[in-house]
């Protein structure tokens, strides 16, 4: 942690431009980024939400469409259900306002059928952990615990043994040669949940299917240069691997922009919750070949791959997703310049973020120009929930690591009240 607190006071002291000698002041070439300032930003857009999502309802804000102000809501079985009170939770930590809170428990509410019913589909981390798990971290509310193991428990039901993986999709989807088993790169971030329930009162097993979903998936969804296939298609009985595919990005061997992100999430995830080097020096390499293609700006074009670039659409919110990843990798990396490099591609991104992407008067969400499923037609440079939510995950994971603290260290303490 020291190295981590150095690294990030460098930072604090290379944000300003000192004059000396007899030279006239010069003009500061970066501003200090204001953290608190963006945290602020997404307080106040996340109260216009409010006013907007209708009364009575369970309904949760999903995407607004470029040139519309209008959210378009959704259901708890949707996979992005759990972004939107996982943001408030976000926001009651950031803030210390009560308000969030109560908002955080109204909506995070509005997902516990999911704890009891059979599984949908393997996004129960994303709903689930998105929004009890951020709610019992801050709360300790035994109701909370109590619906985060038995949701690990229905996931781990879509675990095949003969794959090593937890099945993504159990239904029929276009190229997913159902009923084989399917696997896409996004289900590396549902294993937080099973790694949480194993070490907090649910069964030892969870552990070890989210080491072997993370394993296969280490063996199977790379090429030889660490970019990530979106999909692989398992025979159910063998475990044969029948092909690699996308379906979000441009073409099968292409590198889709979020799907690397979450490779760079999921295994620095993992690497944080068994200690095993080989997941650091994984996470590492999946992370520099996306920073090494990364365009000036540090915002990816939804798919690296994708013909027309510059003219293609960006997504934010894959960028958002890696900087909040970086800002972890930076405290369990052995590498002091390596950790320097990361914190500085992380801040940079946060404020390229804030200075080109927010929502500001143009609708009430946090960030603009994420992409969504455009090989689909569907969320193509829209505003997305879980842009925001790792947005604002990433801003407070930075704010931690400017005052010295931990990233498992509550913010509650030294938020306002």
């Amino acid at each position: 942690m020291k190295n981590t607190i150095l690294v990030f006071s460098s930072l604090v002291l290379l944000s300003f431009t000192i004059g000396c000698g007899d030279k006239p002041p010069q003009k500061a070439e970066v501003a200090a980024f204001d953290i608190v300032a963006q945290i602020e930003y997404c307080n106040d857009q996340a109260a216009k939400t409010l006013l907007l999502i209708p009364n009575d309802s369970s309904s949760l804000p999903r995407n607004i469409a470029p040139d519309s102000k209008e959210w378009r809501f959704i259901k708890y079985t949707d996979w992005t259900s759990g972004f939107w009170p996982g943001t408030l939770w976000y926001l009651y930590e950031g803030t210390g306002n009560k308000k969030w809170e109560k908002e955080a428990a109204k909506y995070s509410r509005y997902l516990t059928p999911l704890s009891v019913i059979p599984a949908i589909d393997h996004d129960l981390g994303f709903q689930i952990y998105n929004s009890f798990g951020n709610g019992y971290r801050l709360t300790g509310n035994p109701e909370y615990k109590e619906i985060i193991l038995k949701t690990a428990d229905t996931l781990a039901t879509l675990f095949n043994p003969n794959v090593g993986t937890i099945l993504s999709w159990p239904r029929e989807v276009p190229n997913m040669e159902w009923p084989q088993h399917n696997t896409i790169m996004d289900n590396m971030i549902n294993l937080e949940l099973l790694f949480w329930a194993s070490k907090n009162g649910g069964d030892k097993s969870l552990y070890d299917l989210a080491v072997s979903h993370a394993d296969v998936t280490m063996e199977n969804h790379f090429r030889p240069d660490f970019t990530s296939y979106h999909v692989v298609i398992y025979d159910r009985e063998t475990g044969e691997k029948i092909k690699a595919v996308t379906h979000q990005g441009y073409a099968d061997d292409s590198m889709w922009a979020r799907g690397q992100g979450w490779a760079i999430y999921g295994y620095t995830m993992v690497y944080r919750e068994t200690g095993d080097e080989k997941y650091l020096d994984f996470a590492q390499k999946v992370a520099q070949v996306y920073l090494d293609r990364l365009p000036n700006d540090l915002i990816p074009y939804w798919d690296f791959n994708a013909p027309n670039i510059p003219d293609e659409p960006r997504d934010a919110s894959a960028a958002a997703l890696v900087a909040s990843a970086l800002l972890e990798l930076t405290t369990l990396t052995k590498d002091a310049d390596l950790a320097q490099m990361y914190a500085d591609k992380a801040e940079k991104m946060l404020v390229e973020l804030s200075d080109n992407y927010q929502s500001r008067d143009e609708n009430s969400a946090f960030l603009l120009h994420s992409t969504g499923h455009k090989p689909g037609g569907t969320e193509i440079d829209y505003s997305i929930n879980y842009a925001d939510y790792y947005y604002v995950e990433a801003l407070l994971r930075l704010q931690r690591l400017k005052t010295g603290k931990t990233l498992d260290e509550s913010l509650l303490s030294v938020a306002k009240h």
